[in-house]
């Protein structure tokens, strides 16, 4: 019987690129340290969103996270530059016409 981390978290190649997600979902570590840690909220207010979960296995991810911090900042890292990346090369048409800049509104293939 394995009992810890190892009943909670898991990581397969066929679920969110292999990163580590609590068992059973397709929520990444990553994120419940980014909702902790950088959002400031409590395990409790994680399950309230996620009722899915439970406090052991949000705790768990958390541990986790603990256990492998430079892993996780890492993955928070290179998500944040992908997310900047593609905020550079699809600029905000809705931002655009709310500061009075010319729009194209057409679709492209």
């Amino acid at each position: 019987m394995v009992i810890g981390l190892a009943t909670h978290i898991e990581s397969r190649s066929d679920v969110c690129g292999g990163k580590p997600c609590i068992a059973g979902t397709r929520i990444r570590v990553q994120d419940v340290y980014a909702w902790h840690e950088l959002r400031g909220q409590s395990p409790e207010e994680i399950v309230a969103d996620f009722p899915q979960l439970t406090l052991g296995q949000v705790y768990a991810a958390l541990a986790y996270s603990h256990d492998h911090r430079d892993e996780i900042l890492a993955a928070v890292a290179e998500e944040r530059t992908w997310a900047e990346q593609m905020k550079a090369g699809h600029p905000s048409k809705l931002l655009a016409k709310v500061s009075g800049k010319d729009v194209d509104d057409s679709i492209s293939p």
